[in-house]
């Protein structure tokens, strides 16, 4: 079973990130990630690129369900810190 650090390693893995929080139970986890890759990208291509990249992982259940809560850049995750 995985735990939460572990997907946050998996996660970094995939992309550069400014920040991740990974919160979850083992078999479902929640994702806060900020990454300047994913500058100029829509939020289906932000969440591709992560899921994208996690793709063995899920394919093979070793992590089974990774739902990314929030998927932003550096500039946005500011700004909703300032809300």
């Amino acid at each position: 079973m995985l735990t939460p650090e572990q997907v946050k390693a998996m996660i970094e893995a995939v992309a550069k990130c400014e920040y991740v929080e990974v919160e979850g139970d083992g078999h479902h986890f929640f994702a806060h990630i900020v990454s300047s890759e994913f500058e100029g990208k829509a939020r289906l291509a932000r969440h591709r690129l992560i899921k994208d990249g996690l793709a063995d992982k899920l394919a093979s259940n070793e992590l089974h369900a990774l739902s990314i809560t929030t998927a932003a850049t550096p500039a946005e995750w500011e700004a909703k810190q300032r809300d």
